[in-house]
């Protein structure tokens, strides 16, 4: 398979959770084929943007590789960078509102979690291609702090190392006279969520010719 960028994500292990993940957004990122949606109105449109990426929280942002790399040593790389990295916990994870989306986020201390993150985005960076201009500028647009255009500077993604909030995305923007609403139905179909949360791998995942991501293998984490 050929992919035209890569992530390093947490992608939950096969279970409940994963199984709800992939229902709710109509994609199994583990499976890299389309999932057997919730039978809830409106649900196709509300989860439309986070789609493609399947249900996960971002460690290493999405990126394209720099000339003279290839899949394989990246492989490889992610690979000896889970051989040193220990797993990381947090109390447990929540259902919250993120400006007008829904997430489920953890709680607790984040320390473990950040340094995983941290590890992910800084040593495995020799192998981002930089973004190009017309990227530099769309990321922009946000309104940048000087602390995260920095970063989109230096890392190739405005919102990473201490600018980095993990979460596991389940909606788009909403109206805001329907993210309570959202939420309630968000509540009735999750399965009991993880307390402690333990991140104990991490997955190296591609996206495809036809803009989905998929898993392409997964590490524990043993350091």
């Amino acid at each position: 398979m050929s992919y035209t960028r890569f992530a390093i994500y947490y992608v939950p292990p096969v279970g409940d959770l994963a199984g709800f993940g992939a229902r709710w957004l109509g994609w199994d990122v583990i499976a890299g084929a389309a999932a057997d949606r919730f039978a809830i109105d409106g649900l196709d449109d509300v989860t439309m943007t986070p789609r493609k990426y399947g249900f996960h929280g971002t460690l290493k942002p999405p990126f394209r590789l720099k000339l003279g790399y290839d899949a394989q040593a990246l492989d490889a790389a992610v690979a000896d960078l889970a051989r040193r990295t220990a797993p990381a916990t947090c109390d447990a994870l929540q259902l919250r509102g993120l400006g007008k989306f829904l997430a489920l986020t953890p709680t607790g201390d984040m320390a473990d979690l950040a340094r995983v993150a941290a590890a992910c985005v800084t040593q495995l960076d020799d192998f981002r291609a930089p973004p190009a201009e017309a990227e530099l500028a769309r990321r922009r647009q946000a309104g940048l702090t000087p602390a995260q255009d920095r970063h989109l500077r230096d890392w190739g993604y405005p919102y990473v190392l201490d600018e980095f909030r993990f979460h596991l995305t389940l909606t788009g923007a909403l109206d805001v006279g329907r993210i309570a609403a959202w939420q309630q139905i968000a509540v009735a179909h999750l399965p009991a969520l993880p307390a402690p949360f333990e991140i104990a791998s991490i997955a190296l995942v591609g996206e495809r010719t036809d803009g989905r991501f998929e898993l392409i293998q997964r590490y524990a984490l043993t350091g």
